[in-house]
């Protein structure tokens, strides 16, 4: 199956909850830290909800 880089880009700071916890489920925890996931739908609902703070790149 692919896979995909989230970078976390922005802060999270002044966040709403819903979005930090969304970050934490995706292993994200602080500026510039990268994960790699697979391309499942779940994941991508994850991170169309966060899409303004993390940049994601095809692998």
């Amino acid at each position: 199956m692919a896979q995909i880089k989230v970078t976390q880009i922005k802060s999270r700071i002044n966040c709403p909850k819903v979005q930090k916890e969304t970050l934490d489920a995706l292993g994200l925890h602080k500026m510039n830290h990268s994960v790699i996931k697979e391309d499942t739908p779940s994941i991508m609902g994850m991170v169309k909800k966060v899409h303004h703070l993390v940049k994601v790149e095809k692998l």
